[in-house]
């Protein structure tokens, strides 16, 4: 008897012969329907956000809401955006799908979620980067309108400065230069260049290591107390008072540096954890949407 060859042959599968072969379970063009849809009901819902918070702004009186007020207003309403754009998405994919079964609807629902929130990263990297060439655009406009204005100055500067050069010695200031870096002294018989050559190399020496030596120290008083003319011990109390304003300064500096540190940490763990309950919420709407956009078929028979 010859074998008869059934439709379940062109999927490749093995079933029993005289079994029907089983259709696609998914409709890929119900799922884009869906996301489409559900991105264009998120962001219409979030453009009537947009309207309602503007209406709120009122510059004249100065009768604002706080930014912290809208940030929490804006962080619900697009929950809530979200959670309804998915919800009315899955619908629209369970309903096109024209399937009766619950669990092909909850993939569905699911499909749409997937596309939904890859349709809005998209969407979202579009924007930024429109904003960026944007941003880039001006940007330049304005260092050629100041590259512009720098070179005319400079043309019109350019004699005056000319005829200024034309009057200094080179070898004058080589001279003076190096007067000004010899170092290392007596300072009463140093000129002022020299010592705030030296007193600036000191410094920064205590500015870059922490510390200066004992010698160093003494070196930095004694240069201070020649270059103002005051009693060692002033000098002493004079550079005490710098030494710790500065060491106030740094540490102020690394504290706010680490509170911002902490609370850019903070502000993206909290965003991220939105994100997460937003995408979950967003999901289960999608689902439920699309259980009830789910067909009634009675009567259907099940194959095993």
């Amino acid at each position: 008897m010859p074998t008869t060859t059934t439709g379940a042959a062109a999927y490749g599968t093995g079933l029993p012969e005289g079994a029907p072969a089983l259709p696609p379970r998914i409709s890929w063009g119900a799922v884009l329907a869906g996301g489409v849809v559900a991105v264009a009901v998120g962001t219409m819902l979030n453009i009537l956000g947009a309207a309602i918070g503007a209406t709120t702004v009122d510059a004249t009186t100065g009768d604002t809401p706080a930014a912290s007020s809208f940030g929490i207003a804006t962080g619900v309403w697009l929950l809530i955006a979200n959670t309804i754009g998915l919800a009315v998405g899955g619908y629209v994919a369970a309903r096109l799908s024209g399937t009766a079964d619950a669990t092909d609807s909850v993939l569905h629902g699911l499909s749409v979620w997937a596309i939904g929130f890859l349709l809005s990263a998209v969407l979202l990297g579009n924007v930024i980067a429109g904003a960026t060439s944007t941003a880039m655009q001006g940007a330049s406009s304005v260092l050629g309108g100041v590259a512009q204005g720098a070179g005319q100055a400079a043309s019109a500067a350019a004699g005056p400065a000319t005829q200024a050069a034309q009057q200094l010695d080179p070898q004058q200031l080589v001279e003076r230069a190096q007067t000004a870096l010899r170092t290392g002294g007596e300072p009463a018989q140093m000129t002022s260049d020299q010592r705030n050559a030296e007193i600036a190399q000191l410094l920064t020496r205590r500015v870059t290591d922490g510390n200066l030596a004992q010698g160093d120290r003494e070196r930095l008083t004694r240069l201070v107390s020649a270059e103002y003319n005051i009693p060692p011990e002033e000098a002493q109390r004079r550079l005490s008072q710098v030494e710790q304003q500065a060491t106030q300064t740094l540490q102020d500096a690394e504290r706010r540096a680490r509170e911002a540190a902490d609370a850019t940490a903070t502000a993206a763990a909290v965003a991220a954890y939105w994100i997460f309950a937003a995408m979950i919420l967003g999901a289960v709407a999608a689902v439920l949407g699309a259980r009830m956009g789910t067909r009634s078929m009675e009567g259907v028979r099940s194959y095993a």
